[in-house]
């Protein structure tokens, strides 16, 4: 009797649990995706109708909103523009991450503690307001002030949580692996680019999506550097251009639908990264 009476309160109590998790759960991916059909569902109301918020459903679809903000915001160019930005720096951002965290973990040199602490340090620095006038000089001294590609310096340098991430992943790999190769005839560089790389795809997969998903969503830098040649806008910049209309007028539904718009790279992305995403969970509770 007492031990049934002890299994009825085990199980009572983990049903408890179970049923504060589920809570807490749909609690979260409610106040998530809340305002994601918020903005789907403004993007194809009147501007009247989404300003009033009298109505949470549009009474009357318009779709058009979507061809509006397309051309109003020149979409074709800027969405080319954030794209290179994005890959481009995704792509740096990777290999520098990789190498410099290849090097710091199977190497000594001096300066290495060093190293790690300006790596460090530089996570508390914020890379926009604090240090934009000097990135911005420097620019300018470098003739990269009226490209994107000094946005695209600037953003793979402030690679250090992306360092970060993928030094975990590389103290996991055995060095046992780094010897063997180099006995087969591999030297330091083959090291890393056959062996190591291919064995951290889970990882790359994420930073990626991290990486991708800031300089995406980068509005201070592309801003800055596009002041005078609209042509690089990026799409965040764009954005931001239809905010007013003709006659000044705030134009909220043309923003929403652009908005709705600039997610679908990003779920592109999320829907690529998710393999990755799933591999390196299963590591980690198989670990």
């Amino acid at each position: 009797m007492i031990t049934s009476t002890k299994s009825g309160g085990f199980s009572g109590s983990r049903i408890i649990g179970h049923s504060i998790k589920w809570i807490f759960l749909i609690a979260i991916a409610f106040f998530t995706i809340f305002p994601i059909i918020m903005a789907m569902l403004g993007s194809v109301k009147t501007n009247a109708e989404l300003t009033t918020g009298a109505t949470l459903l549009p009474s009357v679809w318009k779709f058009s909103n979507y061809a509006t903000a397309w051309k109003q915001a020149n979409f074709a160019q800027f969405t080319w523009n954030s794209l290179f930005i994005s890959i481009i720096v995704t792509i740096g951002t990777l290999l520098v991450a990789t190498m410099s965290a290849y090097a710091v973990d199977r190497t000594k040199f001096p300066g290495k503690r060093l190293y790690v602490s300006l790596q460090a340090s530089t996570m508390f620095i914020s890379i926009g307001a604090v240090v934009l006038m000097p990135q911005f000089n420097l620019m300018v001294k470098l003739g990269l002030n009226k490209s994107l590609w000094g946005v695209i310096i600037i953003l793979i340098s402030s690679h250090a949580v992306i360092y970060f991430m993928l030094i975990g992943f590389f103290k996991a790999i055995p060095r046992d692996l780094d010897e063997a190769a180099y006995i087969d005839g591999c030297n330091f560089f083959t090291v890393y680019w056959r062996i190591i790389l291919p064995l951290l795809r889970p990882a790359l997969g994420v930073t990626a999506l991290f990486t991708f998903r800031g300089a995406w969503n980068e509005y201070i830098l592309p801003l800055v550097f596009t002041m005078t040649n609209p042509k690089l806008q990026t799409l965040t910049v764009g954005l931001a251009n239809l905010r007013y209309g003709i006659g000044a007028a705030a134009e909220a539904h043309l923003m929403m639908a652009g908005a709705c718009l600039s997610f679908l790279p990003i779920l592109v992305v999320y829907v690529l990264a998710n393999k990755s995403f799933i591999q390196v969970t299963a590591g980690s509770v198989k670990g």
